[in-house]
């Protein structure tokens, strides 16, 4: 049974050094290329037409933008408006990649949200905008941020070191939990794939029930893909709610 971890290995496309530094073109930075492309492509052409009557392509991408811009409206409000374009991209980048990396493609097929590097990245430019955001809007008074208005003020020894915390810890959650479930999701495949040309291999009825297993694990990891793309973007339109209105 081929190692269920080898799949989250970054390997050189296009070997390039510069200056003695490895600036390789990998199969991780091929997925993103791709994603990027094929959802823009996506986007472009299904929207092409401009149909009164959308057909189903037009459809589908009508209702990624109805979702995210509802998304917005619910969680931040109208000032939220502006930063639809930032938060409709990280989500069309977020699932465009898990739903890539299920596809089992040879050589180049990657998942880059299973890697915490990437997650983290993609976090931390979350974290720091909307820090930005905040002190752009409220100044110092964003740092009342930390201490919640009406508790009472000898509590401040406690809440304001609890609150620093959990803040801080923003970018390292967001990151881990879209890492952590696309990564035990990939080896879960991985390892079914597995037994399934193991047992099928050898005997074709016992390879029957580890295929079918593996086929509702495929459905649920789609789904999985869909719902970490959505919680990962209205975390961060929880976050942006949190740098505008404060608590």
């Amino acid at each position: 049974m081929a190692n269920p971890i080898e799949q989250f290995k970054i390997k050189p496309i296009i070997d390039l050094q510069v200056g003695g530094i490895d600036v390789s073109f990998t199969n991780s930075a091929f997925m993103m290329v791709s994603a990027v492309v094929v959802a823009t492509a996506f986007l472009t052409l299904s929207v092409r037409s401009r149909s009164l009557i959308p057909g189903r392509w037009q459809s589908m991408a009508e209702l990624f933008y109805e979702f995210i811009a509802n998304m917005l409206k619910d969680n931040v409000g109208s000032e939220g408006r502006k930063y639809f374009p930032f938060v409709f991209s990280l989500f069309i980048f977020v699932l465009f990649g898990n739903i890539l990396g299920l596809l089992p493609i040879p050589v180049v097929g990657f998942t880059y949200t299973s890697h915490i590097i990437v997650t983290f990245a993609m976090a931390a430019v979350v974290f720091i905008g909307v820090t930005v955001i905040g002190f752009a809007r409220h100044g110092l008074h964003f740092l009342r941020m930390f201490f919640p208005h009406g508790a009472p003020l000898a509590t401040a020894v406690v809440l304001i070191p609890i609150e620093v915390i959990s803040y801080l810890s923003r970018p390292l959650s967001l990151s881990v939990r879209l890492f952590a479930n696309m990564t035990a999701g990939h080896i879960i495949l991985k390892i079914l794939g597995g037994f399934v040309v193991t047992l099928g291999g050898m005997y074709i009825l016992p390879g029957i029930l580890p295929f079918a297993f593996l086929g509702a694990v495929t459905l649920l990891e789609i789904g999985i893909a869909l719902l970490q793309a959505y919680v990962f973007t209205i975390l961060t339109c929880i976050y942006l709610h949190d740098a505008i209105h404060m608590h």
